[in-house]
């Protein structure tokens, strides 16, 4: 087993699903809940993000025993197949196919250029700047020879960045009794009404089911953990392949199917130390980040923001820098611009190559035409999906705001839960051997899980309904 430093060298699904958390609810539509309804609504990232890290782990339990990403296993259930693959590649579209996070990091590039929010009037400069940092993260995933890797230093760079700029701005910036509150906000309580306030009066749910959707990860980006897990070499994951680069990659041939190991004291040795690596990756890099990703940048939002804004709209990766340089520091709000265009950029990227990555998965499992095309090359059919994710991409940021295209997307997360909860119940309790199935308390966290998230699509397709 490593030790020290050297567990920097074996976990990295976590950071790479951390990072691409870090960008949507933790900067965006976290601000956006805190500011308009207080730092009450933390109770919902603390349930979210311990929640979130079971089911990441039980997610990386059947890779782990396969090698298999888990959409591949939900495509081994019934009915079939091909309606399974329908199903989750429509969810995947449905919830990530819309390139908010580049045009609302360009809202913050056209803030650093211009010292001011974007307006309506600017949707146009806004939506060519999106298009050109859309393009920028095709570019990226088109060199070095394994994607993930690429993707993992990245994170590294972006959560130590981040992290490190936000607690030192905290630490100077917020007084005691905003830290207290964000503290008491965990279990829901508001020191300053001395009572618990768990659901605001007139709370517009589809903020709310957005941001319970992407505190932590969210829906399809937690289930294409697996397939970062896999290209890592987790598990069984070691003996079935990756997908490389286009340029710098050599061609690398990816199983189809996944493997199986036997119950030998040697073997469940290994798997004990594999699943001791999955709770470094989950609970010490995806947890620890996730809270701390989410808490300070909300005690600065609260600190410079008046309470009951609300900050959605063109400009609202830059809401915090506007308001430090109306509070007389301008250097601070550029520094939080670019640090803001810097997270939302990379969270595009990471959430362009996880759509491609999963899309292309899920064709290499199902179709034994498009394993035979071009040689075998899955670069091949990568990149064509890729292609077309792009070309849909550049068309959807004309559709409407990007930050209500992210809450959009945030909502289909919670209804992304709740399928894939209970879907990966039966799959872990019924698919794999009987020696690697998690135990009875691991299934209860499940159904809560789908009971938590399930409340939050409720009570947002209600609001819905009623035009709440």
């Amino acid at each position: 087993m490593p030790r020290g430093l050297q567990w920097l060298g074996v976990v990295g699904p976590g950071v790479i699903v951390l990072g691409a958390s870090i960008g949507s609810g933790e900067f965006l539509l976290g601000p956006a809940a805190f500011v308009k309804y207080g730092l009450t609504m933390l109770w919902v990232s603390g349930c979210a993000m311990a929640l979130q890290t079971l089911f990441n782990e039980e997610l990386m339990r059947y890779t782990l025993a396969t090698g298999e990403p888990v959409v591949t296993g939900f495509m081994r259930t019934r009915p079939h197949p091909t309606f399974w693959a329908w199903i989750y590649a429509g969810l995947y579209f449905l919830q990530v196919g819309w390139p908010a996070w580049a045009g609302t990091a360009a809202g913050a590039f056209f803030f650093l250029f211009t010292k001011r929010l974007s307006v309506a009037a600017d949707a146009s400069t806004v939506y060519f700047i999106g298009v050109g940092l859309f393009l920028l993260c095709v570019l990226i995933l088109l060199v070095g020879r394994r994607i993930e890797r690429t993707l993992e230093m990245l994170n590294w760079i972006l959560v130590a960045c981040i992290l490190g700029g936000f607690l030192v701005l905290a630490l100077t910036l917020v007084d005691g009794s905003t830290v207290q509150a964000a503290l008491a906000g965990f279990v829901g309580y508001s020191p300053s009404k001395g009572s618990f306030a768990f659901i605001p009066d007139g709370a517009d749910f589809f903020l709310i089911g957005a941001f319970a959707g992407y505190s932590g990860a969210g829906g399809v980006i937690n289930l294409t953990l697996t397939n970062w897990a896999r290209d890592r070499g987790y598990g069984m994951g070691g003996n079935t392949g990756f997908i490389p680069s286009a340029v710098g990659g050599e061609k690398s041939e990816l199983a189809h199917t996944g493997f199986r190991f036997e119950d030998t004291p040697e073997q469940m040795q290994r798997w004990r130390g594999w699943w001791r690596v999955v709770h470094a990756d989950q609970w010490g890099v995806f947890f620890v980040g996730a809270i701390l990703g989410m808490i300070l940048p909300a005690l600065l939002y609260v600190t410079y923001l008046a309470p009951g804004t609300d900050i959605r709209g063109y400009g609202i990766a830059a809401a915090l820098a506007q308001a430090m340089s109306d509070a007389g520091t301008p250097w601070l709000g550029g520094a939080v611009a670019l640090i803001g265009a810097w997270i939302l950029f990379k969270t595009q990227l990471d959430i362009l190559e996880g759509i491609a990555r999963a899309i292309t998965d899920i064709l290499w499992t199902g179709s034994r035409r498009i394993r035979a095309w071009r040689g075998g090359d899955v670069r091949v059919v990568y990149y064509s999906v890729l292609v077309s994710l792009v070309v849909w991409g550049i068309v959807a940021l004309r559709l409407a705001q990007p930050v209500f295209l992210l809450q959009l997307g945030a909502n289909i997360a919670g209804v992304v839960f709740v399928i894939s909860s209970l879907h990966l119940l039966y799959l872990n309790t019924r698919l794999l051997p009987v020696h690697c199935r998690p135990p009875l308390w691991r299934r209860i966290a499940l159904v809560v899980f789908a009971l938590f998230y399930g409340s939050f699509v409720a009570l947002w397709l209600k609001g819905l309904m009623t035009g709440a």
